[in-house]
């Protein structure tokens, strides 16, 4: 599970890279917490982070049953993919909200490739 383990570590740093830049934003932008509104360019910010603790609750689990029924190799590809889509999104949606669709898109296709490549293959195999 080698490259499974390497996704989820890329996937997992990349998103702690997105709560820095939160951190940053809100001294930058003078948005003290708890406040998530009020500045347009710190918003963009925040939403990047937010957005992709949605899509890690679909991909992580995915992943990993990608990973162990179907292929850790194909899942760690996959796996890189979808953080590459992320960082796509994320500089898309960072200079404006309303480019983020291709990175978005790739993001949610990776996702469901493998959960359903990877449920399809538990099911074939079994426990």
């Amino acid at each position: 599970m080698r490259f499974t383990i390497l996704a989820t570590f890329a996937a997992l740093l990349t998103y702690c890279w997105f709560l820095l830049k939160v951190g940053q934003a809100r001294r930058k932008f003078g948005v003290e917490a708890p406040k998530t509104t009020g500045n347009a360019d710190f918003e963009r910010i925040f939403r990047v982070q937010q957005n992709t603790v949605e899509q890690l609750v679909l991909f992580l689990p995915s992943l990993w049953i990608f990973g162990f029924y179907v292929s850790d190799i194909l899942a760690g590809l996959l796996g890189l993919g979808w953080t590459a889509a992320r960082a796509l999104y994320a500089a898309e949606y960072y200079a404006d909200a309303k480019t983020r669709g291709p990175g978005a898109a790739l993001t949610f296709l990776i996702g469901i490739v493998l959960l359903v490549g990877g449920t399809i293959g538990a099911l074939i195999k079994g426990p």
